[in-house]
């Protein structure tokens, strides 16, 4: 989040001084699964989605070879006819918005992923997703600032001249700065496999997926798995609240791996690699955090995306650089306003 801010600010004609005391992209953006995708749980979400969505696929043909971008589409999985009337839902819901997707059956859902278990409901399917390596990503809009002008430092704390604007987008951190926002973490375990080439095909996530994103109060888990140009299979997901140590859980991890075997049991005979954990700035309304910081005047907040930071990340950017040099903005910006008002949903 902070490099796409970085970078977008860069290109507009501002100097840019980057604070980051760690490894560019080391941390919950090296934890993500990299997930390029429209959502629909809200207007607002869809809106910053899908228009992030467009600048992710502008800036593709300039992304160097490591960034690992992989325009392989999602598949959502129903498993029954109750998540097929789902599917039919979001696919009404995309096509009014002019996102396009196709709905498979049984059939289709099977020749388009051979390794899911035999009895899939059927699924759909949106061409438009893509996946990425989001540290590499991170680090090339870096060096990208950097090469026009700007500066890396080492450091945690930013001393700045007064009046000149400042980008908090440090995750969760941000509540270490300026107390009081609407931010908690959200534990996530993640798994890699060895070299499998062609084993997913696409970017699968079961419908069930989005009770377990919405759940604020209880443990959950869903079959999220995703192929990597490397051949890889990352494998998720799942979401714990109230947790702060960042150790991988056994029991956790287990009940993760266990339901992406249910989905595709193939997956059991695959070989895991490396199981890392990692941290999701959530807010109470499942929106993010976008714009001018309450209670001060050069303050910007780009924070609290949850599970969908890389997804949005280039339209975080550019709107927080309209709100910063007095631009018109492509989508509103209210909704993500960190002023509003905030109520559980």
């Amino acid at each position: 989040m902070g490099a796409a801010c970085a970078d977008e600010l860069s290109r507009a004609g501002l100097r840019v001084a980057i604070f980051e005391p760690g490894v560019v992209g080391g941390g919950a953006t090296a934890a993500g699964m990299g997930h390029l995708a429209v959502m629909d749980d809200s207007d607002a979400q869809f809106a910053l989605t899908s228009y992030s969505q467009r600048l992710w696929r502008s800036l593709a043909p300039e992304l160097p070879q490591e960034a690992e971008y992989l325009p392989c589409g999602s598949l959502w999985i129903a498993a029954d006819g109750e998540e097929m009337r789902e599917v039919r839902r979001k696919h009404d819901y995309y096509e009014a918005r002019g996102i396009h997707t196709e709905i498979l059956d049984g059939r289709q859902l099977a020749e388009a992923e051979p390794h899911l278990r035999p009895g899939m409901a059927g699924g759909l399917l949106m061409p438009a997703d893509a996946v990425c390596y989001p540290p590499c990503v991170a680090t090339w809009l870096v060096d990208r600032v950097v090469a026009a002008g700007g500066s890396l430092i080492r450091e945690s704390l930013a001393v700045i001249e007064p009046g000149q604007p400042l980008v908090i987008a440090n995750g969760t951190a941000a509540a270490d700065l300026i107390p009081g926002l609407p931010l908690a973490p959200r534990k996530g375990h993640l798994a890699i496999t060895d070299r499998y080439p062609g084993f997913v095909r696409h970017q699968l996530i079961e419908l069930g997926y989005l009770k377990s994103a919405h759940s604020v109060t209880s443990d959950s888990i869903a079959f999220n798995v995703q192929p990597r140009r490397t051949g890889q299979v990352l494998i998720g997901s799942s979401r714990q609240y109230g947790v702060t140590d960042g150790a991988v859980e056994t029991k956790m991890l287990g009940a993760m791996l266990r339901r992406a075997i249910e989905y595709m049991p193939g997956l059991g005979e695959l070989n895991v690699i490396r199981t890392w954990t990692g941290f999701r700035a959530a807010t109470p309304d499942h929106l993010p955090l976008i714009g001018r910081a309450p209670g001060f005047e050069n303050v910007w907040l780009a924070t609290g995306h949850e599970g969908l930071g890389i997804s949005t990340s280039l339209a975080t950017a550019r709107l927080i650089a309209d709100d910063i040099l007095g631009r018109p903005s492509e989508i509103p910006r209210e909704p993500y306003l960190p002023s509003r008002t905030f109520g559980a949903s």
